[in-house]
């Protein structure tokens, strides 16, 4: 059983350091014009989602720092018949 093992290990390892040594020439070369495209339009999701954001965080804070308002009561009239 030991052998078995060991038959199907050493591939499976020596067939992940062929790939990963294949890998390296494609990191030097700064990426494909996709690969920038799909960061960019990440980017461009979060930042068009932070402008509602701040929005509400400056609203907000702008209502917890202003000063509150007077409420008077109201008077009520009664029509009697």
């Amino acid at each position: 059983m030991k052998t078995n093992i060991a038959n199907l290990l050493i591939p499976l390892l020596a067939g992940s350091a062929t790939s990963a040594f294949a890998a390296e020439s494609t990191l030097q070369d700064g990426g494909s014009p996709l690969i920038w495209l799909f960061i960019g339009f990440g980017a461009l999701v979060i930042v068009v989602q932070a402008i509602p954001a701040a929005i509400m965080l400056f609203s907000m804070a702008k209502a917890v720092f202003s000063p509150s308002e007077t409420s008077t009561p109201a008077s009520v009239t009664h029509h009697g018949k």
